[in-house]
């Protein structure tokens, strides 16, 4: 996750296993369902950018499910970079590269960053502000080749509304531990990828009543520099 925020306890469960590898049940559960979805609209080949990857768990299924992308899975938290390429190392894929360092909710890194052909977040924008997935939407955006996808998964609301008793209790476990923080509306989210000028291509319902959001970057210019400072 980009920012260190107080979070509760079941907000990322991850237990240690050898080698520096950790191991998240939710990540496990549905690694399946991420793939098989992505699968159906990821280019197949380029550059891969994952956000915020984690343990790792994710990146080794998405590499091997499309060996023609180039993954870089991304991690601004030590523990977690080590975890990644521990997995790397044990899959051995010649398309997963090291974890690079990065805050995605920083301004600006797109600036200096290469172009990537997708661009993935898995369970995040409910764990920080909503400023800081503006930003990260925007530096995405920057970040993408013409006619790049942009895929983000996670929990969200409908219509200001949760949707299950899980669902509710969890957002006000995150909302009682940082009021900026917690779950992003379904329709907000449509409106920033409009905004952003990214055509939505899919939102699919997904087990554990999460969204899969794909959107997709304009196949004619790369978009200008003063993206890199659209928050709003």
């Amino acid at each position: 996750m980009p920012k260190r925020r107080q979070l509760p306890p079941s907000a990322s469960v991850a237990q240690t296993a050898e080698d520096g590898r950790l191991f998240a049940p939710a990540a496990d559960r549905n690694a399946h369902a991420i793939t098989t979805a992505l699968t159906r609209h990821a280019p197949k080949e380029g550059r891969a950018l994952e956000i915020a990857s984690g343990t790792g768990q994710h990146a080794v299924h998405l590499a091997t499910a499309l060996p023609g992308l180039d993954w870089y899975p991304s991690e601004i938290d030590p523990e977690r970079r080590t975890s990644i390429d521990a997995y790397a190392r044990a899959a051995a894929l010649p398309n997963l590269h090291p974890a690079l360092t990065l805050d995605a909710t920083a301004p600006r890194w797109a600036a200096t960053s290469q172009r990537f052909d997708l661009i993935l977040v898995i369970n995040l924008l409910h764990l920080i502000s909503q400023a800081e997935t503006l930003m990260l939407l925007s530096q995405a955006r920057a970040a993408l080749s013409p006619g790049g996808l942009l895929a983000l998964y996670g929990p969200f609301l409908r219509q200001g509304r949760t949707t299950s008793q899980g669902d509710a209790r969890f957002h006000a476990s995150l909302r009682a531990s940082d009021p900026e923080i917690g779950y992003k509306d379904a329709d907000d989210l449509r409106g920033w990828l409009t905004e952003r000028r990214l055509d939505i291509v899919s939102v699919e319902d997904m087990p554990a009543n999460n969204l899969f959001f794909l959107a997709r970057a304009p196949a004619l210019t790369r978009p200008p520099e003063d993206w890199c400072q659209f928050t709003a």
